[in-house]
């Protein structure tokens, strides 16, 4: 069964135009996208690369995301 993450997302309107999707409980993550719905829908393969990297690195994720 694929465990289930809350994060807080933080999504910002760029000058130039699209978005920028970061978190403030992971500041690793960090997407984009021209759209709101692209920008929300990259943050999955973001925090899939996050989540990668945390247990490369032998790294607990925050425990308030499960």
């Amino acid at each position: 069964m694929a465990e289930i993450f809350k994060v807080p997302l933080v999504l910002t309107a760029q000058p130039e135009g699209g978005y920028t999707v970061t978190s403030p409980a992971l500041p690793e993550l960090v997407t984009e996208g021209d759209t709101l719905e692209e920008a929300v829908h990259n943050v999955q393969d973001a925090l899939a690369a996050v989540i990668e990297t945390y247990e490369d690195l032998g790294k607990q994720l925050p425990a308030n995301l499960r």
